[in-house]
């Protein structure tokens, strides 16, 4: 109980931090405009086209990406760690732990910061194909730069830049092309994940 507990604090607090500078820069830009919540996309989905397509190519994209990252991690064993690797061995009463961590600390924080703040800005004022790619290369980034410290190889830092980035690319599309810029679809699919992947490890 007590990690649940500190799990869903820890998470919450990282929530309020990663939407820090996002709601500064709302309440000076837009704050007239439009709701915050709606601002960064936490909204209503509307979704255009086949509801059911989108769902079956985005668990496609969701597979290949988890084989290649399980490839991948198994690869560079003992220098690579997979999402929620601390609660390694910590036993099925750790599984609402680990949802917490994957919808609320890594799920909802990052995409609030990637796909609701800085997608959504930069596509404002460069475009979204600009927006995505610059959105998708710094969440890639925030996942391979620590990797490849860590190794001290630049393929580990390439690879583990390219495998999320790509990734961040998709739903980042998904939310702004199919969703009507809502990113919760995002949110999920990061959160089913980050999930399974920390109840894989338990």
């Amino acid at each position: 109980m007590n990690g649940f507990i500190n799990e869903l604090v820890g998470a919450i607090a990282q929530v309020l931090v990663f939407s820090l500078i996002p709601f500064i820069w709302w309440l000076i830009t837009a704050r007239k405009k439009e709701s915050f919540f709606s601002w960064i996309g936490l909204k209503k989905i509307e979704h255009k086209g086949s509801a059911v397509i989108t769902i079956l190519v985005s668990a496609a994209v969701f597979l290949a990406y988890g084989l290649a990252t399980r490839f991948f991690t198994g690869l560079f064993s003992g220098v690579i760690t997979s999402a929620g690797s601390q609660f390694a061995g910590m036993g099925n009463s750790y599984i609402p732990v680990a949802i917490i961590y994957g919808f609320v600390r890594t799920g909802l924080s990052e995409e609030i910061v990637f796909r609701g703040f800085l997608l959504k800005r930069i596509a404002n004022k460069f475009g979204f194909a600009a927006g995505n790619t610059i959105q998708a290369l710094l969440f890639g980034l925030m996942h391979g730069i620590p990797f490849g410290l860590i190794s001290g190889n630049i393929l580990v830092a390439v690879i583990f830049t390219l495998l999320p980035g790509c990734v961040g690319f998709y739903m980042g599309w998904v939310n702004e092309k199919k969703c009507g810029g809502s990113v919760i679809p995002g949110w999920l699919m990061h959160g089913f994940t980050n999930a399974i992947v920390t109840c894989m490890s338990l």
